[in-house]
């Protein structure tokens, strides 16, 4: 296999890191002295800050930030690196995130975190696996992310756990015997999702489902509700980015429909929020985490993070307008953290080092413990919870397992 030395810059440090405009303002308040090596160890942030995934995208932004404003610093071999965060914006599509994918290699760095929106992910796996950049998904659940790319990890469940959740949750909770799919033609984590739940719901739960996909740039979508409602759907299951799923909700809630509408975790958004607010729409999404976790870990990571966000107005701006904390910022705060363990288990910034060791990594993270399957790289996790939209708020639902 070819060898590839991640580079480090020997820099001498005039300013702090939060004056560093490629991290995005993220260190502020970060090394002071302690880095008094002057040396540097570059992190790339592959994440959407626009286009379809863009508000989920910033979130887990928010999340790698606040982690490393907390760990501004490692020590490698007895010296003090202050981490910088190169941050490129892959703009939700798979032809710009090869772009942004050889742009992180270019820049040096030793490890790459993200990206929200699998589709992204997977299209950059084979760029950073050749570069032997090891990868950390936050909330990237399509298995193809890390399934024959070695050099990608991730902190989440994946889809082959959450579908069959989903699926079971519908009839646990509304008895459901009929299911309306809708996902958007061609995009790579709504249509997977929706094969393990429909596997689920009809060869394990006994279920019946229809499936429908839009195109692409679709804006109306009342043929589709309608074809829910004629169907006799008890529930619809709608795994989409969320510039789509709030039109789904909001013409929904405007036909009068009364049936649920249930998604995966990229709907855990205040855009969900926003669109079903002021209506009677049913709308449940699993996800990662739940900000009323009262475990310590987890309150820790909540008050601090609400706190880091109300300081300052762009922060809350690209959290959504408010301070509540998304299951994709826990994740990407875990993320971050993984991705320094291993590099203080590896002892070095070189990459083929730092995927070595992420198999050995072994923390208690604010999402549940972290472990990595040493025949997949995924993070060996088995938690979901339901939460609902209502009003303006998420609300805790229940823990959702799958029958066995």
């Amino acid at each position: 296999m070819k060898k590839f030395f991640a580079l480090v810059l020997a820099l001498t440090m005039a300013l702090s890191l939060a004056a560093c405009g490629e991290s995005g303002g993220a260190a502020a308040g970060s090394a002071g002295g302690k880095g008094s090596s002057g040396k540097t160890l570059k992190i790339g942030v592959f994440e959407p800050a626009s286009g379809d995934n863009g508000a989920g995208g910033k979130q887990e932004v928010l999340g790698i930030q606040y982690a490393q404003s907390l760990t501004p610093t490692v020590d490698i071999n007895g010296e003090t690196y202050n981490v910088e965060l190169k941050v490129v914006d892959n703009q939700s599509t798979t032809d710009k995130a090869v772009s942004a994918a050889q742009e992180l290699v270019s820049a040096g760095v030793s490890v790459v975190l993200g990206s929200y929106g699998s589709g992204c992910s997977i299209a950059a796996a084979p760029i950073f696996g050749s570069a032997q950049i090891p990868a950390v998904g936050c909330s990237c659940t399509n298995p193809a992310v890390t399934a024959a790319n070695p050099y990608y990890f991730r902190v989440c469940y994946i889809d082959p756990f959450q579908g069959p959740v989903m699926a079971n949750f519908a009839k646990d909770q509304f008895q459901a015997k009929k299911t309306y799919v809708l996902t958007m033609l061609g995009e790579d984590y709504g249509s997977n999702l929706a094969t393990f739940y429909e596997q689920e719901f009809k060869d394990k739960l006994g279920g019946e489902y229809k499936a429908e996909s839009f195109p692409e740039g679709t804006s109306d979508f009342s043929a589709y509700i309608q074809n829910a409602v004629a169907y006799g759907a008890d529930v619809i299951f709608a795994p989409s980015a969320t510039t789509y799923a709030s039109l789904i909700i909001s013409q929904a809630a405007k036909a009068g429909c009364k049936i649920p509408i249930l998604a995966g975790d990229t709907w855990e958004s205040s855009v969900i929020l926003d669109a079903q607010k002021g209506s009677d729409l049913q709308v449940f999404c699993s996800t990662f985490f739940d900000e009323n976790d009262k475990s310590g870990t987890a309150a820790t990571f909540v008050k601090g993070f609400k706190e880091w966000l109300n300081a300052d107005k762009q922060r809350l701006t690209d959290n959504g307008g408010n301070d509540i904390v998304a299951a994709v910022s826990a994740l990407s705060f875990d993320a971050y953290n993984t991705a320094i363990e291993a590099i203080k288990i590896a002892n070095s910034t070189k990459g083929s080092d730092i995927q070595q060791a992420m198999f050995k990594v072994d923390f208690d993270a604010v999402t549940g413990h972290i472990t990595i399957d040493p025949d997949t790289g995924d993070a060996n996790k088995g938690t979901a919870y339901i939460k609902q939209a209502d009003n303006g708020a998420f609300k805790f639902i229940k823990t959702q397992s799958v029958a066995e």
